[in-house]
């Protein structure tokens, strides 16, 4: 597959994945944040399990430690960013976990030692400025909700560059279906474990339509159908340029408000989102325009 195939497949993920948070916000006002992670991700792992069956269990040690690795980091990325959820705005919340954008490049250098592109490096940093005016956020009064979404965007961060580092070079329907397995295994323990420690005794639960339409697309569409193609795609690209793709997130969750909640955009708010599309360009075609620059200065000088 083609880079720019897998690009476009990641901005189709990040068009759904930005409509989680809409849904996730509607699903945590019926039952625990707990809970609702749990749901989401046992119905997503049931299915693989119908799907995949006895090609999940051939499994290798090398793809089990490596499932745990990206399990862990996924898990908690997912439990703490709906525990912050249900005390903040989805804005707010979209921002804070899209700061995983700025924190991937020196994940990456940290685990590779790998050098980052230039103009990946001048990509984050007009991203990141677009994301900042696209939310506004009050950084002054942050609450419990805003910190724990923080602490979320470092559990993103590793997650996606781990994801490039086990993906790049292994190929094949079984070794990504037993990674998502593991993903998912990972999630329904993490977030039953977080159930009995924090939510057992305040247990709610209101089977309302809506938990029910939240619950089947961010656990079938979401989850189930997205995170394997992430896990299969993602390795087309890059890990900071699959961030910057998913940097986009906060405008679909907004532009998602306007229709659910009835938001409005401001002013401010469609030049961030200007501001986040250059970000993205940047990466993906600025080596390409530097590049024909540099071959057609040389081609007129020769």
């Amino acid at each position: 597959m083609k880079q720019t195939s897998a690009d476009g497949l990641m901005f189709v993920i990040t068009l759904v994945w930005g409509f989680t948070f809409i849904f996730t916000k509607i699903g945590i006002s019926y039952t625990n944040e707990s809970f609702f992670v749990l749901m989401r991700f046992g119905i997503a792992l049931i299915l693989l399990l119908i799907v995949f069956n006895k090609r999940l269990f051939s499994i290798s040690k090398q793809t089990f430690n490596q499932g745990l690795v990206l399990g862990f980091f996924y898990a908690g990325g997912f439990i703490l960013q709906t525990y912050g959820l249900k005390l903040t705005t989805v804005p707010k919340s979209a921002f804070i976990t899209g700061l995983a954008v700025p924190l991937v490049p020196f994940v990456y250098w940290f685990l590779v030692r790998k050098r980052v592109e230039v103009f990946s490096k001048i990509g984050v940093f007009i991203a990141s400025i677009g994301l900042w005016l696209f939310t506004n956020p009050d950084i002054y009064n942050l609450n419990i909700g805003d910190i724990l979404t923080l602490f979320s965007t470092l559990f993103w961060a590793f997650y996606i560059t781990y994801m490039d580092i086990f993906t790049k070079d292994r190929v094949g329907t079984d070794y990504t279906a037993q990674l998502v397995f593991m993903q998912f295994l990972s999630l329904v323990a993490l977030s039953s474990i977080s159930f009995v420690l924090f939510d057992i005794n305040n247990f709610q639960f209101d089977l309302h339509p809506n938990l029910i339409y939240s619950i089947l697309y961010n656990g079938v569409i979401a989850s189930f159908v997205l995170t394997f193609i992430h896990t299969a795609y993602q390795r087309f690209t890059t890990p900071i340029k699959a961030a910057l793709i998913f940097s986009l997130e906060p405008v679909v969750a907004s532009v998602a408000s306007i229709f659910i909640f009835n938001a409005v955009f401001s002013f401010r708010e469609v030049i961030g989102a200007i501001v986040m599309f250059v970000g993205v360009l940047t990466s993906e075609v600025g080596p390409f325009i530097f590049k024909n620059y540099i071959t057609k200065t040389r081609s007129e000088n020769a």
